[in-house]
């Protein structure tokens, strides 16, 4: 027993070294710092601290959608039984690291039994007879023999009562194999929880987003009424002036165009608004309240807050799909030294103590112990060049990944800086359509005055109205553009997932070993 324990805790000792490559983070593929000129007028606004979407969604009523979305999303549930699916993967994996033990017990009884002749008596016949000569007469008496036999049956049964405890071809990671593929699984389950929290991220942009949509329809639809009820008044003014003399027919035609339009606006804004409600219910994944939509963009719009001052590129190390990306390829650089270590010898142990004994009574007795060690050594001969190839494999999945992590990071650093072009230059932008929306109501109310006192034809107040008309979609586009810009930059520069600088990831699975650090 002692000699068995011995062995273990040699191999145990003998299993330290790992072939994988040592994981150096490469260098970001990208600027340290963001993009700057007229465009970037708001670089600024790339965050490092961490901020959480209630500091930058403000409103209630938004942010209560965002907490019913994170009970009830399927897209989020199917996240995180991923998450507890490749956490039970490197659980499995992890248990080669140690011997599996099996326990048994029997219990056994045989009977026997043969059957055969063992004893027998036997006596012979007597006879007498008297003759005489020619011419005499003759007689004789005699007796047959007799004899006598027994048959006997032999039995015989026995009972022979076993317990034992095994350990059963446990392989002693001589060279590493089993650790790396234990740290590979561990980094596979790092990178699923990036992609949780990947999927987390999206789904409050998705949502602040799809009721920032709701917003600007609803605003939308308003201008379309406004247009309209305006569009009655202009067909009922011209036809009493067309029914005076005082204007011609074209002048009637030319109004209902305008409310023909609006009318037709109307229709499709009513459309667009259910369609949101439709997104925004799928996206919570449960049916909302009326009370928590936002009736108009100029509301809406002001309650999507700002993001705090940044430093440098850096932040996009800790976005998810870039932590995602940077775990896959630790876990292929650890597959690196699996493939390596199977061009060795694989050393694997048997060992087994146990009691054997004809009588419960007596199973745990000295003379019942019994134990056998049986270490085993394979080496594959020839695989016909198939274990080198599995090396190469292994490297060329390494490349690829981490051609993959530097595609992520330049991909997150294309989006932030088109969201920073986008966020230095629309504050211009939405002042300068307000004073073209200004400009154009003061246009449409002379135009009026002009036209019903005679001085220009209505076409002059037609072309106004057509011009109000499209400065008021025009400015509530361009609020929803605001908007969502700020939505865009705290999707694109990790929102929640801007942890402090000393981060360095998910924390390691309890118990964990050879737990890959950064």
């Amino acid at each position: 027993m002692t000699r068995l324990i011995a062995a273990l805790c040699a191999s145990a000792a003998l299993a330290g070294c790992s072939l994988a490559p040592t994981y150096i983070r490469p260098a970001p593929p990208v600027p340290t710092s963001w993009p700057v000129g007229d465009a970037y007028l708001r670089q600024s606004e790339a965050a490092l601290p961490s901020v959480t979407y209630r500091d930058i969604f403000r409103d209630v009523r938004l942010q209560a959608l965002i907490d019913q979305a994170l009970v009830n999303n399927r897209d989020l549930r199917v996240a995180v039984a991923n998450i507890e699916a490749t956490r039970a993967q490197y659980r499995i994996q992890r248990a080669d690291l140690f011997p599996q033990l099996n326990a048994t017990g029997a219990y056994s009884y045989r009977q026997s039994s043969r059957s055969g002749v063992n004893t027998g008596v036997n006596t012979g016949g007597t006879g007498t007879g008297t003759g005489t000569g020619t011419g005499g007469t003759g007689s004789g008496t005699g007796t047959g023999g007799t004899g006598t036999g027994t048959t006997t049956v032999v039995s015989g049964s026995n009972s022979t009562f076993q317990a034992q405890l095994g350990v059963t071809a446990f392989e002693i990671d001589l060279f590493g194999r089993v650790r790396s593929l234990t740290g590979a699984a561990l980094s596979r389950y790092f990178a699923q929880e990036a992609a949780a929290r990947a999927t987390r991220l999206t789904l409050i942009g998705d949502i602040a987003s799809a009721w920032l949509n709701y917003a600007a329809d609803k605003s939308l639809l308003t201008v379309a009424e406004q247009t309209a009820v305006a569009a009655r008044a202009s067909v009922r003014l011209t036809d009493a002036r067309r029914q005076g003399g005082v204007s011609p027919r074209t002048d009637v035609r030319q109004a209902e165009q305008i409310l023909a339009t609006a009318e037709a606006d109307l229709a499709e804004q009513r459309t667009l608004l259910a369609q949101d409600v439709n997104a925004l219910q799928l996206l919570v994944g449960a049916p909302i309240d009326a009370a928590q939509l936002p009736a108009g963009i100029e509301q809406a719009a002001q309650t999507i807050g700002e993001l705090p001052a940044g430093i440098d590129s850096g932040v996009l190390l800790r976005r998810p799909d870039v932590v995602q990306a940077e775990y896959s390829l630790r876990a292929f650089n650890a597959e690196i030294g699996a493939a390596r270590a199977a061009l060795f010898p694989r050393i694997s142990l048997t060992g087994l103590v146990g009691f054997a004994s004809t009588a419960l009574r007596t199973l745990f007795s000295g003379d019942a112990f019994n134990w056998s060690v049986a270490p085993n050594a394979s080496y594959p001969i020839f695989r016909a060049g198939a274990g080198r190839a599995n090396v190469d494999y292994s490297v060329a999945q390494r490349d690829a990944a981490l051609a993959t992590y530097e595609l992520t990071i330049q991909s997150a650093f294309r989006e932030v800086s088109d969201a920073l072009a986008r966020r230095g230059t629309i504050t211009e932008q939405l002042a300068a359509n307000r004073r073209f929306y200004t400009a154009a109501v003061d246009t449409l109310n002379l135009t009026n005055a002009r036209y019903r006192g005679g001085i220009d034809t209505y076409l002059t107040s037609l072309d106004a109205q057509r011009q109000l008309y499209s400065a008021q979609r025009t400015l509530v586009a361009t609020q929803l553009v605001r908007a969502t810009n700020l939505v865009t930059l705290y999707r694109t520069l990790g929102g929640d997932s801007l942890l402090d600088v000393t981060d360095q990831g998910p924390r390691p699975v309890s118990g964990s070993v050879n737990t890959p650090q950064p």
